[in-house]
């Protein structure tokens, strides 16, 4: 799951994107005296003007605007406040390419919001439900002792006749070079047959993962050979402890990787050797062709796999659960949209000899890209049924899991339990 090594252990350690978005005119106050007035001659003789007297002179003085009360002057020398100047048809400019870039932005994004909120509609079929086919992913405090004999007896109360087939144990985290204590699963030898008691059919699987060095430096390395062939040799080692199958969860796991597929193989064919399960945490699939390029690209976090990559993981496991949550949705209809079109995107991808199932999000927090009121299991299972309806309804090989028993709320088990296994609550 994302950022899966954050909640894995019970609140202990066990091991889930911004930007942000003046034009001035200047005003001439300087002041110019009025035009003097022209010099006027007699047309009516050729006799010059007498020279004006001292009292003539201070009269004409008198008559003309005084030098610090200038007139207006009908063509002042200003820059009218609606010219353009060079600054501000750049500033113009670049609003309107803002502005361009926000709609080519947005608009594919409403778009593909008002999709999901229609593929939240219309009622799923009769039968969409449980088909005995669900896991849950349990916390590392099952398997380092924390965890008692009534615990157990609790879980099992809470789990029989639920649909629960498959309990992925926390029992890693893997260390960056693929090898794994056996103490950290130390408590599997008395778990295991505890729960094959108190629930009979019931497998248990070793949950393990690691953060991959894909957009950090530290990090487990899949394109190491010797790291490959250690994680080959930690999952030898815990079907030896007498876990029924090995659930991998390694993020974050970038579209297209190889180096995985190959050890994929390399896990197929010690698990089949040996009957047990090989099952892995899957990526979401891409909401829009090529969406995870794309993503990648502005963020450096290419959080979705191809739908044909998804695909190639799926044949070469037993199980693949898509981590169906942080979903960066806003609203319940927007996010029960989305669980449905993803349900229909690995429905179409995976092969009906594959378990698939969808990850429901027993577990509550608000950050960036996982809101608690939008997230809701209500929502998902309800998009897990109208996905299911709508592409595949008779798949036998289909399920849900659900992501984590220790942040899980009675309101959540009531979600699962009436909106999917259809079962009475624990008494």
């Amino acid at each position: 799951m994302e950022n899966s090594t954050d909640r894995t252990t019970d609140g202990s350690d066990g091991g889930r994107d911004d930007g942000g978005r003046d034009d001035s005119g200047r005003d001439d106050s300087g002041s110019r005296t009025a035009a003097q007035p022209e010099e006027t001659t007699d047309t009516a003789t050729d006799t010059p003007a007498p020279a004006p007297t001292s009292t003539s002179t201070s009269t004409s003085t008198s008559d003309k605007p005084a030098p610090d009360k200038p007139t207006s002057d009908p063509t002042p020398d200003k820059k009218s406040p609606h010219k353009q100047t060079p600054r501000s048809r750049t500033l113009r400019r670049a609003r309107r390419t803002l502005l361009a870039l926000a709609l080519v932005l947005l608009l594919p994004l409403l778009a593909a919001e008002t999709a999901l909120r229609v593929n939240y509609t219309g009622d799923p079929a009769e039968g969409t439900r449980t088909r005995g086919q669900d896991a849950i992913w349990l916390g590392h405090a099952w398997v380092d002792g924390r965890k008692k004999d009534a615990d157990i007896e609790a879980l099992a109360a809470r789990l029989r006749g639920t649909g629960i087939r498959d309990l992925y144990v926390h029992a890693g985290p893997l260390e960056h070079d693929g090898t794994l204590p056996a103490s950290a699963y130390r408590g599997a030898g008395s778990l295991i047959p505890a729960v094959h008691r108190a629930l009979p059919g019931v497998r248990v699987q070793a949950w393990l993962g690691d953060v991959l060095a894909t957009e950090s430096p530290d990090g487990l390395r899949l394109e190491r050979a010797a790291t490959r062939a250690a994680v080959v040799e930690s999952t030898r080692a815990v079907l030896a402890a007498g876990f029924e199958g090995a659930h991998f969860d390694l993020e974050p796991l970038h579209s297209g990787d190889r180096d995985y597929l190959g050890l994929l193989d390399d896990l197929r064919a010690l698990t089949h050797a040996r009957g047990a399960v090989l099952s892995v945490a899957a990526h979401q699939i891409d909401p829009l062709p090529a969406f995870h390029s794309v993503w990648g690209t502005l963020t450096g976090h290419p959080k979705w796999w191809s739908q044909a990559y998804f695909g190639e993981v799926a044949r070469r496991v037993d199980q693949i659960a898509v981590m169906s949550y942080d979903t960066m949705q806003p609203l319940q209809s927007l996010y029960g949209g989305y669980v449905a079109q993803q349900t229909s995107l690995a429905l179409e991808a995976t092969p009906p000899t594959t378990d698939l199932l969808m990850g429901l999000p027993f577990f509550h927090e608000n950050r960036f890209g996982h809101w608690d009121h939008a997230e809701t299991v209500p929502a998902a299972v309800r998009g897990v049924r109208l996905g299911l309806s709508r592409t595949d309804a008779d798949r036998v090989r289909f399920g849900v899991a659900l992501y984590v028993d220790f942040a899980a709320t009675e309101a959540d088990w009531t979600a699962y339990r009436e909106g999917w296994a259809r079962t009475a609550p624990p008494e």
